[in-house]
C-alpha cells in the first residue's frame, strides 16, 4: 500500500525518529519526508509517505501507538483512494475548465462526484464530462435551505472538501464553521486590493502594474481566510481592461488548480491563521 501520514503537534525532541522507527515497524519504507517547525507558534508538523505490506488499519495502529507521547493530530490515508470535492459553481467558466481538463489528464488526484451551480449556464460543460451537475437557486428566503442541502450532499456523497470555482455566493458563518478548513475558495488580489464590482475596471483606472489571484480557505471573515498559493503577472498602461480580465483568469484558474491538488496530496497544515504548504 501508498499511504500518506500527517502530524501536527508541539514540537519537541525525537519526533521524526518515532515516526520513522513506527513505519518501520509497520514494514513500510518511506518514500517522501517533508518538516516544518513554526518558531512562532511552537508547532511542528510532518507529512510522510511510506509503501508497506501491512493493511491501513494495522499502519494506522502502529503509527498511533508510536506517536501517542507527542500527542498529536495523527492522520493517515491510502494515497491510492483519491479526495472526493465538491465543486461549486456560478455562471463563469475558467477555473471548472481546468479543473475537469487536469482531471481528464489524471493530473489532479481527485474525485468530482458533483457539481453544484446556483445557476444552470454550466450544467452542459459538467454533464459532457460525464459529472452530475445539481442546479440549487440561491436567494436571500432560500440560503438557508441551499445551505442545509449542501451539508446533507457533503455526508451523502462522502466528500472531502468543497471547492469554490468562481462560485458568486457569500457561504454563511454557520456553513464555514461545520466545514472548517475544507473549503477553497479563488479570489482576484491586486496590489491594492479592489473590492466589488469590476475590480479589473477599477486596477485599470488606477494604473496597476501587477495583478494576480490567491487560493484560500473560506472562513466567516471574507477572504480573510488562510492563504494557500498564489500567484502574479506583470502589466503594463497599454493593458485595456478586457487583457486583465484575460490575464486575471489565466492566474485565477492556475492557482486555484494547484491549491486543489496540495489538499488532495495533503500537503497543507493550518498553523495559526495561516499555512505551512510542502510543494
Amino acid at each position: 500500500m501508498d499511504l500518506i501520514a500527517t502530524l501536527q503537534c508541539a514540537d519537541q525532541p525525537g519526533i521524526v525518529h518515532a515516526m520513522t522507527s513506527s513505519v518501520l515497524a509497520a514494514s513500510g519504507n518511506i518514500i517522501e519526508n517533508q518538516q516544518f517547525t513554526d518558531p512562532v507558534t511552537n508547532s511542528f508538523v510532518m507529512r510522510t509517505r511510506f509503501e508497506t505490506n501491512s493493511s491501513l488499519e494495522k499502519a494506522r495502529e502502529v503509527l498511533a501507538d508510536g506517536l501517542a507521547r507527542f500527542n498529536p493530530v495523527l492522520n493517515l490515508r491510502d494515497n491510492a483512494a483519491p479526495k472526493r470535492a465538491l465543486v461549486m459553481v456560478t455562471k463563469e467558466s475558467h477555473c471548472l475548465r481546468d479543473l475537469l481538463y487536469l482531471l481528464e489528464l489524471g493530473e489532479l488526484p481527485i474525485e468530482i462526484p458533483l457539481v453544484v451551480g446556483n445557476h444552470d449556464e454550466l450544467k452542459s460543460l459538467v454533464e459532457s464530462h460525464g459529472i452530475k451537475f445539481k442546479h440549487l437557486p440561491v436567494s436571500v428566503d432560500s440560503k438557508g435551505a441551499a445551505e442545509k442541502e449542501l451539508l446533507s450532499i457533503v455526508g451523502t456523497d462522502k466528500i472531502d472538501f468543497v471547492v469554490l470555482a468562481r462560485y458568486m455566493q457569500i457561504l454563511s458563518p454557520s456553513f464555514c464553521s461545520q466545514l472548517s478548513n475544507r473549503i477553497i475558495n479563488i479570489h482576484h488580489s491586486f496590489l491594492p486590493g479592489f473590492k466589488g464590482a469590476k475590480p479589473y475596471h477599477q486596477a485599470h483606472a488606477k494604473g496597476v502594474k501587477i495583478i494576480g489571484a490567491t487560493a484560500h480557505f473560506v472562513t466567516e471573515d471574507l477572504d480573510e481566510g488562510p492563504i494557500i498559493e498564489q500567484d502574479v503577472a506583470h502589466v503594463t498602461h497599454a493593458s485595456t481592461p478586457e487583457q486583465l480580465i484575460a490575464i486575471g483568469r489565466d492566474i485565477e484558474r492556475r492557482v486555484l488548480a494547484k491549491a486543489v491538488r496540495l489538499f488532495a496530496e495533503d500537503r497543507i497544515f493550518i498553523v495559526g491563521n495561516r499555512t505551512v504548504v510542502f510543494n
